[in-house]
């Protein structure tokens, strides 16, 4: 039987129409080793948790091809990746979300880069938001200073100089350039980083997981490669926009494991405290305006979302 040059990963939560569409972008782009010029052998793995959309019945009439691993329950994005790469059989490991499209021959052309430079062992590539601009997806690792602007409501008031170097402004969308870290959305992976390192860290119920597996891979000596020659299309958050405010607490909850495992418990709890004296600040002004009758259901769902944020504390396991 032929090895299989490439498995790929996708884990799916109520999104069966954007997963079908993902899968036939990669029917689309000739992966059957009798379709492709590369002689690729690939297979497609879906981790399906517990969908209530009817995605396990698509998947069965629809793609009989694909394997899946249906979940009786939500896993999460993390131990749903660990699930899939568990089962791979692929010299090569591509986390793909369901909200996602390949383009042309994206899938070939990250493994003939992989192929190519023995040392590289993450390559991410140019990503496309759904109107067609470019999805920021290269970064540098987020230094102490940063976790107090980054994705807060202090974002727009942080030094450029320190944005420009996190989100790498200097380079061209189209360059090819080593990067500390690429977004999870679109990730290969060599078989090899995956038995070095081991799977994702699934303390991240979802985000920063492919951050902190970027980290390990380098720290294992592998380089991590942005590859803006090719492109995927990723509509964006389709999944965790129907977790509410669990979207807010995983996020944040996911920061703080990174900044405890990597800067110190002693600086995650300083973080903690600002991030809940945040919501606590947003809270009060979204309630005023709500008072003020401005947009009032809109402010009303915003402060019933922070207060179940500051609720849960945004406790981390250990």
């Amino acid at each position: 039987m032929r090895p299989v040059d490439v498995s790929i990963i996708i884990v799916s939560w109520n999104v069966a129409d954007l997963l079908a569409q993902c899968l036939r972008s990669l029917q689309e782009a000739r992966l059957d080793p009798e379709q492709n010029a590369a002689g690729l052998n690939v297979e497609i793995i879906v981790v399906d948790s517990a969908s209530s959309d009817g995605t396990v019945t698509m998947l069965q009439e629809q793609f009989p091809q694909v394997r899946l691993l249906a979940q009786p329950v939500n896993v999460g994005f993390s131990r749903g990746n660990n699930i899939g790469l568990e089962a791979a059989k692929g010299r090569y490991l591509l986390l793909l979300n369901p909200d996602t499209e390949v383009i042309n021959d994206a899938v070939q052309q990250m493994v003939a880069y992989l192929d190519a430079h023995s040392d590289v062992g993450i390559v991410g590539p140019h990503t496309l938001n759904s109107d067609g601009t470019t999805q920021s997806t290269r970064r540098r690792f987020p230094t102490r200073a940063l976790a107090f602007f980054e994705s807060t409501w202090l974002q727009p008031y942080a030094p450029q100089p320190m944005l420009d170097s996190f989100y790498i402004t200097e380079q061209d969308d189209t360059s090819t350039m080593e990067v500390d870290w690429v977004q999870g959305s679109a990730l290969i992976a060599r078989r090899a980083v995956y038995e070095q390192i081991g799977g994702l860290d699934t303390g991240y119920i979802m985000y920063s997981e492919e951050l902190d597996w970027c980290r390990r891979a380098k720290a294992a000596g592998w380089r991590v490669v942005y590859l803006g020659s090719v492109q995927i299309i990723h509509h964006g958050g389709k999944s965790s926009d129907q977790a509410g405010a669990w979207k807010h607490i995983y996020f944040q909850q996911s920061k703080l494991r990174y900044y405890r495992k990597y800067h110190g418990r002693g600086f995650a709890t300083v973080l903690r405290a600002f991030l809940l004296a945040n919501y606590a600040a947003q809270l009060l002004l979204e309630s005023a305006k709500g008072a003020l009758g401005h947009k009032r259901e809109l402010r009303h769902e915003r402060a019933r979302i922070y207060r179940e944020v500051l609720r849960s504390g945004l406790k981390i396991g250990a």
